[in-house]
């Protein structure tokens, strides 16, 4: 009986420490899993503020097409401008020509600066309008010459004013400076250009 007895009592201490150590097996997991999910909160916490800071990064880009665009104009009126001085028969077209050449010239540099801080190609190319227009204006003289520069000149500024106008309203924050700053520039050439037409 007595072996019994001591049989009994070992199977007992055996399942006791058995019960135990998978308690302590069981509770390692728990504590396992639970750190597995605070670390993937963590990351996920870390990737959540990387995409913030992304986000916070591209909102100071700039209207790469607008600024494309408006370098096209700058050079496109310098040419057309210079263009206004070598042909035009009228002192009012030469002096708008002039005043093309100098005021569009200075504009360029504003936005070929702001281009180079964003990575964005500068160019010196014209608008396909302007290129039309200048071979247009090339094969005229005298008078012909000097009505056609003031009307492209007119034409070429309602545009260009609707368009500055936009990008003052909904562009990003530093285009949206550059054209507000541009426009009354741009009314001054088309009043000058419009009162050529009287």
């Amino acid at each position: 009986m007595k072996r019994s007895t001591y049989a009994a009592a070992a199977i007992a201490v055996a399942l006791t420490a058995c019960n135990k150590q998978t308690g302590n097996n069981e509770a390692a997991a728990t504590n396992a899993a639970t750190n597995a999910a605070t670390m993937n909160g963590a990351t996920a916490n870390a990737a959540g503020g990387n995409m913030a800071m992304n986000g916070a990064a591209s909102s100071g880009a700039i209207d790469t097409a607008f600024v494309t665009e408006a370098m096209k104009g700058d050079n496109s009126e310098v040419a057309l401008g210079n263009l206004a001085q070598q042909k035009g028969s009228s002192a009012g077209v030469k002096d708008l020509g002039k005043m093309l050449v100098t005021d569009h010239g200075a504009h360029k540099q504003v936005v070929a600066d702001l281009a180079q801080k964003a990575n964005v190609p500068v160019t010196n190319d014209l608008n396909d309008e302007a290129k039309a227009e200048q071979k247009k204006l090339e094969g005229l003289s005298g008078a012909a010459f000097d009505k056609e520069f003031v009307r492209a000149t007119v034409e070429d500024h309602q545009k260009d004013i609707a368009k500055y106008e936009q990008e003052a309203k909904s562009g990003d924050a530093q285009t949206a400076a550059m054209a507000k700053t541009t426009l009354p520039t741009l009314k001054k050439h088309l009043q000058t250009a419009q009162a050529l037409e009287k």
